[in-house]
């Protein structure tokens, strides 16, 4: 994905609304259906004068660490879990203007950049999950297919 015409732009533009009406930290082209490689990242949840980013085509360029902490996803509402993830990364892509960039993350928002890039690789962060803990949360991973609140 290297043309970046204004249709493009405008599906990128249109992720970033996508997210913030969500209230999401983040959010994959994949989750609102569109089979593009890229995700968007609020970053005015880590720093106010931050605005949000487009990272197309992200790749992890190093991760480093261990952290445990709870981890939710706009895919399954009001589910939470403690997921452990690499506690730095550095993801590089382009951003919305075709520019390379790269992306350093520590904490929470290394949390947000890989469970973005999991997304665009087709795993969720319940897969991060033992069989024994996935199965503790089958019940509320039913309601919530059922678009029930739990």
């Amino acid at each position: 994905m290297d043309n970046f015409n204004g249709e493009l732009v405008d599906i990128l533009k249109s992720t970033i609304l996508s997210m913030k009406h969500g209230k999401g930290l983040g959010l994959a082209a994949n989750q609102v259906g569109i089979s593009k490689r890229f995700f968007a990242i609020d970053l005015s949840y880590f720093d106010v004068v931050k605005e949000p980013i487009i990272i197309v085509n992200p790749e992890i360029a190093e991760i480093s660490g261990s952290m445990i902490g709870e981890e939710g996803c706009l895919s399954f509402p009001g589910l939470f879990q403690e997921i452990e993830r690499p506690e730095k990364t550095i993801i590089t892509g382009l951003d919305i203007d075709g520019k390379e960039i790269a992306v350093e993350g520590k904490g929470l928002m290394a949390r947000v950049l890989l469970h973005e890039i999991d997304h665009l690789d087709g795993k969720m962060f319940i897969d991060h999950l033992s069989s024994f803990k996935r199965s503790m949360i089958k019940g509320k991973l039913k309601k919530i297919k059922a678009g029930e609140e739990i």
